[in-house]
């Protein structure tokens, strides 16, 4: 593969060259410091970018548009890395070669209409698509308990204290009830002239061509720059571990910890702690797996994760509730064991190794290859091949020194009242 970046002052055009694909995937992101007042304004604007635009108002006339541009692939989503919240618009087309001439170039000023052209009359978004998208944004947060693993975790998190980690970016009811077609529209241009702006493109491609139309498309004119940090600051420890719980009407019920994970080195945030996750809870051959499941059967599922930007590891179990206190013992006996070095070399082998497969996946996902290389430009992370160079000098010594800093901090049990 390829990269070039060309800084433009008011956005950042990344280009990776790779034929590994049939298509080109373009990307555009609008990233802003995350505000919680912010949060479901910009989850309906984010939906509203697939309902319609000026040129093509109905959901049916864009499918039709799409369709004749060789079935072109837009999506959007809204998440948050780290104090940031990001807006991102997706446009995955075939390549000429397996189209026609000129498709690419017309994809993207297709792409150009939806984000920059959007169904907007006198200073307002269109009423009735904002009410369709408003009736969907309510209905699902409306049904946030009936997807009990994903609202144990939210709860979790507004559990630990009012930062980043604790908003819930499904948004809030009293907030989307507020929002009027006037207001999204002043949000959106706040977006387009505030927020920072990079543009990824991926695929068989000429830079200079590319370059050349994304220039031609892409009219963005203001100048920012990034003023906030992405990691978050660390959170101070309690004195004893936070314990909250909830009852729900479901069959099984989620236990979800959120552990501190403060005073890392960048060197220790991405390769001791995602090894000592591994070996930890990241697998069917971790600690908490073979323990907690298999030899003392107290869960259906259990596992953990680092959420590296928030200083955090959060560990995850569907369990009956009558399991609950048994299984955080053995969870924290586990974590002990960690701190003391009770694992062995070829357990750091193992998860070095499906450390090694998770980045050969990245490589046969453009999204995540861009996302990759989006990172390293962002947040000071290795590219994938030195990514495989350091994770393979790790030493145990190292694992230990950052399993040492994860101390438990928060423990959330949603209960459910049909135990089976």
């Amino acid at each position: 593969m390829e990269y070039t970046v060309h800084d433009f002052g008011s956005y950042k055009l990344y280009m990776i060259k790779t034929n590994k694909f049939k298509t080109i995937t373009t990307r555009i992101s609008f990233r802003t410091s995350i505000k919680k007042e912010e949060i479901t304004i910009r989850n309906v604007l984010c939906e509203m970018f697939t309902q319609s635009s000026k040129n093509y108002p109905s959901k049916r006339s864009l499918a039709i548009k799409a369709e004749d541009l060789y079935n072109v692939d837009i999506m959007s989503r809204n998440s948050r890395l780290g104090n940031y919240m990001s807006t991102d618009i997706y446009l995955e087309t075939l390549h000429d070669k397996y189209t026609e001439e000129g498709n690419f170039e017309s994809a993207l000023e297709f792409f150009k209409e939806i984000v920059f052209n959007p169904d907007i009359n006198n200073k307002s978004f269109n009423k009735d698509k904002l009410n369709i998208v408003k009736n969907q944004a309510s209905d699902s947060l409306n049904s946030l308990k009936e997807q009990p693993t994903y609202y144990s975790l939210i709860r979790m998190f507004e559990e630990l204290d009012d930062s980043p980690s604790s908003y819930r970016m499904v948004g809030y009811k009293e907030d989307l009830d507020k929002i009027t077609e006037t207001d999204l529209y002043d949000y959106y241009n706040k977006m387009i002239k505030t927020n920072l702006v990079d543009i990824f493109v991926i695929g068989d491609i000429d830079f200079d061509k590319t370059k050349e139309m994304i220039q031609k498309y892409i009219k963005i004119n203001t100048l920012k720059k990034e003023k906030t940090p992405y990691v978050l600051n660390p959170k101070k420890p309690r004195l004893k571990i936070n314990y909250k719980s909830e009852k729900v009407n479901n069959s099984q019920s989620k236990l979800s910890i959120a552990c501190l994970v403060n005073n890392l080195s960048t060197y220790e945030r991405n390769y001791p702690l995602t090894l000592c996750n591994i070996i930890f809870g990241g697998g069917v051959d971790s600690k908490l797996f073979k323990q907690v499941r298999e030899e003392k059967s107290l869960c259906y599922t259990i596992n953990s994760v680092p959420n590296k930007l928030d200083n955090l590891l959060i560990i995850r179990a569907g369990i009956a509730s009558e399991n609950c206190k048994q299984t955080i013992k053995v969870i924290e006996k586990c974590l002990d064991e960690m701190k003391k070095g009770k694992f062995t070399e070829d357990d750091i082998n193992v998860a070095k190794e499906f450390y090694k497969t998770a980045l050969d996946d990245i490589e046969d996902n453009e999204t995540q290859i861009m996302e990759d290389y989006f990172l390293s430009k962002t947040i000071d992370t290795d590219t994938i091949d030195i990514k495989r160079q350091k994770m393979k000098e790790v030493t145990k010594d190292e694992i230990i020194a950052v399993a040492k800093k994860i101390k438990i901090d928060t423990v959330f049990l949603l209960e459910g009242d049909q135990n089976e």
